[in-house]
Parts: C-alpha cells; sequence; structure tokens
C-alpha cells in the first residue's frame, strides 16, 4: 500500500512541476518597464483558467498524499539490528564432562615478591 501511495505522490509531484511550468508568467504585460497595467486589476482573474485550477486539484492531492506517507511512516515498528539481536541473547554453550581428576585446582609455586607489600 505505501508502495502505491509513494509512485502515486512522485507522479503527482512531476505532474504539479509540469503545470506550474506551464502557467504563463504574472507580469507578462510589463514590458521591462517596471509600470503596471491599471486594467488587469479589473479582469476576471479570480475565476482562473484550467491551469490554475489543475494546479490547485494536484497541490491539494500532493499536500494529502505527503500527510499520508507521513503518517504511514510514523506508525511503523522500530527495525532492530542484526547485531542488537545478538547481544540480547547469549549465544549457545556447548558443554562437556570432564572426569573428576582432571578438574582438581592446580597450586601455582608461592613465590616471594621482589618488593615488600604494605600491610
Amino acid at each position: 500500500m505505501e508502495v502505491v501511495i509513494l509512485v502515486l505522490h512522485i507522479i503527482l509531484a512531476l505532474s504539479l512541476i509540469g503545470t506550474i511550468l506551464l502557467q504563463p508568467p504574472e507580469n507578462s504585460s510589463l514590458g521591462g518597464l517596471g509600470g503596471s497595467n491599471q486594467m488587469s486589476s479589473f479582469s476576471g482573474r479570480g475565476q482562473g483558467n484550467i491551469l490554475t485550477r489543475t494546479t490547485a486539484i494536484l497541490a491539494g492531492l500532493f499536500i494529502v498524499t505527503s500527510l499520508v506517507l507521513a503518517i504511514m511512516a510514523g506508525h511503523k515498528p522500530k527495525q532492530s539490528s542484526i547485531l542488537d539481536a545478538a547481544s540480547t541473547t547469549p549465544a549457545a554453550v556447548e558443554t562437556t564432562t570432564v572426569p573428576a581428576a582432571e578438574t582438581a585446582p592446580q597450586t601455582a609455586p608461592k613465590t616471594v615478591p621482589s618488593v615488600p607489600l604494605a600491610k
């Protein structure tokens, strides 16, 4: 499900970029002199054309898919590493039986230290 939403999200992003680049610039009638067209404020710009409506719809869908992907990413369980699993579970230790004669502690010869010990 996440992959489908991610692919839709990418398609929406590319479509949004395309529709924004297809729109004509807003200041195309200025002529580069810094003046403004007084009649442009009274035009039917509020209605919008097909490109502005398409841009608004694509932007809304893009935001929705972004939120859905963020929510889905937040609800994922924490993935653990193999190293984490290895450090928490002790490894199986192979035990062997040794005859009793071999398990007797061996005493080391006593040596006198060369430096007197503090008492």
